[in-house]
């Protein structure tokens, strides 16, 4: 039987401006993530998780918390992203152009904007790309530009690996 290597995301050589990727996840968000989200992050809008109050709004229903929604498409971007990022150095330029509604299936994509040696560190490169979420109706519901340290081959941390019977 062979051992075969799973994905093991990009490193700063794999990026070419223009590349496009379509990250492989969807997530539905349910009234649950909008609510635990909302509390734990102390947001005290009852748009979020107040339904009667959010149904006398021209929404008529609760809006998911636009943080979440950050979170969400950023978290979706990893894989292809920044798996192998040293460092998140920002997000900038945060649009909302349409809101996020509990049971909305949100997907997304990255565009690779920029790319360069860092001038400071030789182990990694910065990567700057646009991140667009959008609903099940294709409905763009947030965008952003994210800036990354990411490792360059060869130059990050070894991933221990246990096999089975416990050795690496």
């Amino acid at each position: 039987m062979a051992i075969k290597e799973g994905w093991r995301g990009r490193f700063f050589e794999d990026f070419e401006v223009g590349d496009v990727y379509q990250h492989p996840l969807g997530r539905t968000v349910t009234e649950t993530d909008n609510i635990w989200f909302t509390l734990l992050t102390q947001n005290t809008n009852a748009i979020h998780f107040d339904r009667h109050y959010a149904s006398k709004t021209e929404f008529g229903k609760p809006l998911v918390d636009s943080t979440f929604t950050v979170a969400l498409v950023t978290g979706q971007s990893v894989t292809d992203v920044s798996q192998n990022v040293m460092a998140n150095l920002g997000w900038d330029e945060v649009r909302l152009p349409a809101p996020v509604f509990e049971g909305d299936t949100i997907y997304s994509q990255s565009e690779v904007l920029e790319k360069r040696k860092s001038k400071s560190r030789p182990n990694v490169g910065i990567v700057a790309v646009k991140t667009t979420g959008y609903n099940q109706d294709g409905t763009v519901v947030i965008t952003f530009k994210r800036t990354v340290m990411v490792y360059r081959r060869g130059h990050a941390p070894d991933i221990a690996r246990l096999t089975p019977g416990g050795s690496e």
